[in-house]
């Protein structure tokens, strides 16, 4: 099973959370399967999600879809996401 780690940071957790919630459909669609999300404990406003990913190919399109870049400037991300396809 393939994963997908991703990390960025937002401007306000609460704000973030629920516009990511409100995405899920995408990401279903996608074939992703959150399994675990984390907030720094020194930065909390500094996620790391991390998918299970039942499609590659999916997946990948997926993090680099306009949809996606949008949801993400709504939802008060402040930075270029780092973005991990684990094998």
């Amino acid at each position: 099973m393939a994963h997908l780690l991703v990390r960025h940071k937002v401007q306000d957790f609460g704000k973030w959370k629920a516009a990511y919630e409100a995405h899920v459909g995408a990401r279903q669609a996608a074939g992703l399967i959150e399994r675990q999300l984390w907030r720094n404990a020194d930065h909390p406003n500094e996620v790391l999600l991390l998918f299970e990913a039942s499609d590659l190919g999916k997946a990948r399109a997926f993090t680099n879809s306009a949809d996606l870049r949008q949801a993400m400037q709504q939802a008060g991300v402040t930075d270029k996401p780092d973005v991990y396809f684990l094998a």
